[in-house]
């Protein structure tokens, strides 16, 4: 049966079975980032946990860029797409070093691109990184008229006895998840459809949220930035493992799990925003695949030992408990 997802053109079932044959072919690629060691501790009479390795990811900010652009929020956007590639390198441990960013557009608006860099700067700031570099590229008739598109680039760094890889993870451990943003940067493809059919009002008070809150605002809400709570967490606790929810949704966790065990939810603890719920009830969505497809509400995760839930919710006291590794 054809879901709503892919209905609105997306399949996330054609994108997993992509990344596992590429896997397949390279024992470098990661769940969330790939893996460099630079094989520094060879002949040196170190140990071999005080091994660098590299971390690296890219991604972009998807469909949510045309609703950025339309809500003329576009230094969000900036946030966006630092945020889809920095939480996806911190899973492992490491601290992201630099980034370097792609920005291709018809016709270069110089005061649209200093405003999507700017939010990119920001970004990088708060996360104690650097911006590298970038290319930005004109391609008349190819883009629409006032389109861009970006991705981007980052790396990292973590020696390899602080590599956090999932593989000390086991049946009875604890998922501990932080909240969303917002809908951060994933399933706008359904939600581009979702206003397009004329369902939701741009300049309408969001459901649920407060007065003078629009639809716009928790639409294009930037994604939340995990950097400095996923490397603090390693100062509080064993952290066994973590996660980013993006495309794919709750199921992202069982990414990081070793074979044999898997994510048990317990939907019940999870915490949607009503704005969230309401989407899922203007798309037809089943709950099942809302929560594939949308964060709903869960946008890290920590995968971490019974014992070390409470000391992890002192220095957090945002965390709540989801479910446990099975």
């Amino acid at each position: 049966m054809t879901s709503r997802y892919e209905e609105s053109g997306v399949s996330i079932e054609n994108g997993e079975e992509l990344v596992a044959r590429l896997k397949k072919k390279s024992s470098l690629i990661g769940g969330f980032a790939g893996l460099f060691p630079l094989g520094n501790s060879k002949g040196s009479g170190s140990a071999a946990g005080d091994e660098d390795i590299l971390v690296a990811c890219t991604d972009g900010i998807g469909t949510k860029i045309e609703m950025g652009l339309r809500c003329k929020r576009i230094r969000g956007l900036g946030q966006d797409l630092v945020a889809m590639c920095v939480n996806d390198l911190v899973v492992t441990g490491a601290q992201p070093l630099f980034f370097l960013d792609y920005y291709a557009t018809s016709k270069l608006d110089v005061g649209a691109a200093e405003e999507f860099i700017e939010g990119i700067r920001d970004a990088l700031a708060a996360c104690d990184t650097v911006l590298l570099g970038g290319e930005t590229a004109e391609m008349p008739g190819f883009y629409p008229s006032g389109h861009f598109d970006a991705a981007g680039f980052a790396v990292g760094i973590v020696k390899r006895r602080d590599l956090i890889d999932g593989s000390s993870i086991a049946a009875g451990d604890t998922i501990v998840a932080l909240p969303s943003s917002g809908l951060h940067s994933n399933g706008f493809s359904l939600v581009r459809k979702i206003v397009n059919d004329g369902l939701v009002d741009l300049d309408a008070q969001a459901t649920g949220e407060a007065a003078g809150v629009k639809w716009a605002d928790v639409l294009t809400c930037p994604t939340r930035l995990y950097v400095k709570e996923a490397i603090k967490a390693l100062g509080v606790c064993k952290v066994r493992g973590m996660a980013h929810i993006t495309g794919g949704g709750l199921s992202n966790i069982d990414r990081v799990l070793p074979r044999g065990l898997r994510s048990a939810i317990d939907t019940g603890a999870l915490r949607p925003r009503p704005y969230m719920l309401e989407l899922v009830r203007l798309a037809k969505m089943s709950h099942d695949e809302a929560y594939q497809v949308w964060n709903m509400g869960t946008g890290f995760v920590y995968i971490v030992a019974p014992s070390d839930v409470s000391a992890l919710q002192a220095v957090f006291p945002d965390a709540f408990v989801i479910g446990t590794v099975v």
